[in-house]
């Protein structure tokens, strides 16, 4: 009973140690997350409604995310545009609109 919860113990502290690497990437790698999350947003000089201006983590146009920018909620609101029950704009509300096609503009070339 005792090696047993002596092997749990030295399994939990190599888990332990293992996941707190504090470990910089290195200089020519990003961090996954890092990767991910640039991916995910557009830059913020991008033309508004421009292939570039699409916000990869929901979906819609970034100059148009509530979620990412919620200064943009009160015009919205202002044009009777929101969902109050799902907290987003009606318009980008696919609960309410199961039907809604949110597309993604296609790259000029």
């Amino acid at each position: 009973m005792k090696l047993r919860s002596i092997s749990v113990l030295i399994c939990v502290f190599a888990l332990g140690a293992a996941s707190c690497s504090k470990e910089a990437p290195s200089a020519g790698k990003a961090a996954p997350e890092q990767t991910q999350a640039n991916a995910a947003h557009a830059p913020a000089d991008v033309k508004p409604g421009s292939h570039e201006d699409w916000c990869g983590e929901h979906q819609v146009p970034e100059s148009q995310c509530t979620r990412c920018n919620p200064d943009l909620i009160p015009a919205f609101k202002a044009t009777g545009d929101w969902c109050a029950e799902h907290g987003l704009p009606e318009s980008q509300c696919l609960k309410c609109n199961p039907d809604l096609k949110i597309v993604r503009p296609p790259k000029e070339s």
